[in-house]
């Protein structure tokens, strides 16, 4: 029995067919990556701060890892992915505690990922006390002394979990394991760990080293480049600057 690969009720008149487009950066990127960071920035912010990534007098991007030339940079250093995470994390948006007073739990928890994302940034620490339906804002000092008191609780520093996300900047991120460290554990994953620990994995058990076995030095020696899923315009910046 055959079965359609789309349900009987989508409309494929939406479907549209066209040229695909020639080239993910360049003028077009940048244009593409400006667009974004206006909604989020307004202009005066926006120029900025596009213009300082990756910058030597600037800051590194917090999308990736991507090694900073030692020669001349262009004055737009980045990829889209970079410029829609600078511009959200640098977000005109605020998420104040009247927001949250505005919002429960229930609400709060049927808004979808990007949603969220688009309430702004933090401005106070917020706290969900038991059998509350809503956020609370506290003080800086009463947030630290709830975290040290939980720490301070636990029979070994190895029973706490520290995570950080990928887009933490790097100076966040190297003062917070600094502290971890001190408090007496290792057990400090990032995003990295957990996307990367199953292709590791596979990898291990397939060719013996758990990422990849190429550098960008081969890129000089190919002669030809296949290049299958991915979009190094948008994507893979480091690919994107070797190619």
């Amino acid at each position: 029995m055959s079965t359609s690969p789309l349900p009987p009720d989508d409309d494929l008149s939406r479907i549209e067919i066209s040229n695909p487009a020639t080239s993910a950066a360049g003028l077009g990127g940048v244009i593409t990556s400006f667009k974004h960071a206006l909604t989020e920035m307004g202009v005066r912010r926006s120029l900025r701060t596009l213009t300082s990534i990756n910058q030597k007098d600037g800051y590194d991007c917090q999308s990736c890892a991507w090694p900073d030339p030692d020669g001349s940079r262009h004055v737009a250093e980045f990829c889209e992915n970079g410029a829609k995470a600078t511009a959200w994390e640098a977000t005109t948006r605020r998420a104040t505690p009247e927001l949250f007073a505005r919002y429960s739990i229930a609400e709060l928890a049927a808004m979808s990922d990007h949603a969220l994302g688009e309430l702004g940034r933090l401005t106070h620490p917020m706290l969900l006390r038991s059998d509350a339906t809503h956020y609370e804002s506290i003080s800086w000092d009463d947030a630290f002394a709830l975290i040290a008191s939980e720490l301070n609780a636990l029979e070994s520093p190895d029973e706490a979990i520290f995570y950080t996300s990928g887009r933490t900047s790097n100076e966040a991120a190297f003062l917070y394991q600094l502290f971890v460290r001190q408090f007496g554990t290792n057990n400090l994953p990032d995003c990295s760990n957990m996307c990367h620990e199953s292709s590791g994995t596979a990898l291990m058990e397939t060719i013996g080293v758990g990422k990849g076995t190429v550098t960008l030095e081969d890129f000089d020696e190919a002669q030809a480049i296949f290049i299958a899923g991915q979009n190094p315009g948008t994507n893979h910046p480091r690919m994107l600057s070797t190619l």
